[in-house]
């Protein structure tokens, strides 16, 4: 059974709610996401934990708070080790991309769960991956 469980608002706020609730704990430095209506692209960096640890957090976290009698996850997750700052940038165009890609917006920032929504083109250009260092993007979730 394959749920398409971010077809509702109240599931994709949740999650991201979750999101952040474990960034703002210092687990991981979050760069980029986006919530499809069947997986989720995150472009992120653990810090102190392992890669594994943190998506735990965020899958086990959000099946909690969503209290969904079904399986919400695959097993697992995709993992893709940023090299350099051209594969951070390519990376971060890839999860931007996807709703539009999809035909759900004409223009990523259009999409509301998504970061590209929700930065302000300061902090965008303070995001750039100078420091990248090593994020991971994971997805497709679902």
């Amino acid at each position: 059974m394959h749920l398409r469980v971010f077809q509702k608002t109240e599931a994709c706020e949740l999650f991201l709610e979750t999101l952040q609730h474990y960034r703002q704990e210092g687990k991981y430095r979050l760069y980029d996401f986006v919530v499809m209506p069947d997986h989720v692209h995150l472009l992120l960096m653990p810090t102190g934990i392992t890669l594994e640890r943190a998506m735990q957090l965020i899958k086990g976290g959000f099946s909690y708070r969503l209290k969904s009698k079904f399986p919400v996850w695959q097993r697992g997750y995709t993992d893709h080790w940023v090299r350099d700052k051209a594969d951070f940038l390519a990376r971060r165009r890839y999860i931007h991309q996807n709703p539009v890609v999809a035909g759900y917006v004409q223009f990523a920032e259009d999409y509301p769960y998504s970061s590209a929504f929700r930065k302000a083109p300061s902090a965008a250009k303070a995001d750039s991956g100078d420091d990248c260092g090593g994020p991971v993007e994971t997805g497709p979730l679902t």
